[in-house]
């Protein structure tokens, strides 16, 4: 039989467990317990999980799990691993738990994301809720500052629980874009949670929202259809190559919660698209100044979505790389409003045997009772699915 519990907050012993802990053969822990006695086994997580699955029948076995069992706990993957009468789990305080009710916060208004060891959070429950609990390493404010980096001070509010059920724990509101931040030991444990202090949007943008040069953005229908086409899912990786005023990009997250990276040159187009980014709060994404192919190489982290707006001939020339680029399964979709530039890009593709698919997206919309026909320029669209290695 194993029972699975939290040690809740404070300190890493059993000094919070409320049962009698004699009667147990093996007590299993993480290494950092300061706990001392015979029957105690300080084990990693895979070590403990081996020990309970190979001894769950055999023997009596208690697992402490640090905070709540019930909250991105290791021991709920241990459980259920287990057959369900063979396992007991007793709760405790978790880290959130006692952050809320110390800041007075309703469960409902409140999402988690994890940035323990984790290089990046999900964006679909990241300051989408009134406030967003975030389990942290050492890395994490700099990590939330860097992915929020074009929002305003004023967009978010932060406090950090530092040290919770410690003597000298801090619970308190902190400027993470200042070097407060500095004081504080951020090997030591900790937890912030960020208050959103801006209106959600996630509908389709009007071209008015966006700051742009004339003729520098994707019309809103035209954006609409090639986000639908981009297939577009919660944490995807999108580079938006020629991005202009950025608005495809922007619209990719705020609709989609996408990561996004922009690729743009002229300096004009660069302002406007920190401009849209900061007035359409998005979240962690880089803008990216200059030739974009020359951008490519630098960037570890491949793509499962790319969209090619603009750019012009060189980054047509580099559409084989594009597609190496590309996660198995990805989908890069290519913009083209002349026949000068759909030619080079169907010479391209063709000489490299790239499937593709080609769309030709033609709307024209009415003013005042249809009696004011206004055309729009055709746009031509190159769909590229890359093919899973059999």
């Amino acid at each position: 039989m194993v029972t699975i519990i939290g040690n809740g907050m404070g300190k890493y012993d059993f000094s919070n467990l409320n049962i009698d802990i004699t009667k147990y053969d093996k007590i299993l822990c993480d290494v950092n317990f300061k706990e001392e006695q015979n029957n105690i086994l300080k084990l990693k997580f895979k070590e403990i999980k081996e020990y309970i699955v190979s001894n769950y029948e055999k023997e009596n076995i208690l697992y402490v799990v640090t905070g709540s069992p019930l909250f991105f706990s290791a021991g709920i993957i241990i459980a259920n691993a287990l057959p369900k009468e063979k396992v007991k789990i007793i709760n405790n305080t978790s880290s959130k738990d006692y952050m809320m009710e110390k800041l007075f916060i309703s469960e409902a208004n409140i999402d988690t994301v994890s940035l323990h060891g984790r290089e990046h959070f999900d964006l679909s429950r990241f300051l989408t809720n009134s406030y967003t609990f975030v389990l942290c390493d050492k890395d994490s404010i700099e990590k939330i500052t860097q992915a929020v980096k074009f929002l305003n001070k004023e967009d978010i509010t932060v406090s950090i629980g530092y040290k919770l059920g410690y003597e000298d724990e801090i619970i308190k509101q902190i400027d993470i874009f200042s070097k407060e931040c500095e004081s504080f030991d951020l090997s030591k444990p900790y937890v912030l949670i960020i208050k959103r202090n801006f209106a959600l949007k996630n509908q389709v943008s009007e071209d008015a929202e966006f700051d742009t040069q004339r003729g520098m953005i994707t019309k809103k229908y035209k954006r609409h259809l090639s986000l639908q086409n981009l297939d577009l899912k919660p944490n995807l990786l999108l580079w938006d190559i020629g991005a202009g005023s950025g608005s495809c990009g922007i619209e990719a997250y705020t609709r989609y919660k996408t990561r996004t990276l922009f690729f743009e040159k002229n300096e004009e187009r660069i302002e406007n698209i920190k401009t849209n980014l900061t007035n359409h709060k998005v979240i962690a994404c880089e803008l990216f100044v200059g030739e974009a192919q020359d951008k490519f190489e630098s960037l570890e982290e491949n793509p499962q979505r790319i969209f090619v707006g603009g750019g012009g001939e060189e980054v047509i020339k580099r559409l084989p790389y594009l597609y190496e680029r590309l996660e198995e399964a990805g989908i890069m979709l290519i913009n083209a409003i002349t026949l000068k530039h759909l030619s080079l890009m169907n010479t391209v593709l063709n000489e490299v045997n790239i499937d593709y698919e080609i769309h030709s997206i033609s709307l024209t919309t009415y003013k005042g009772k249809l009696d004011l026909v206004e055309p729009e320029r055709q746009l031509f669209q190159i769909k590229i699915i890359k093919e899973e290695s059999k």
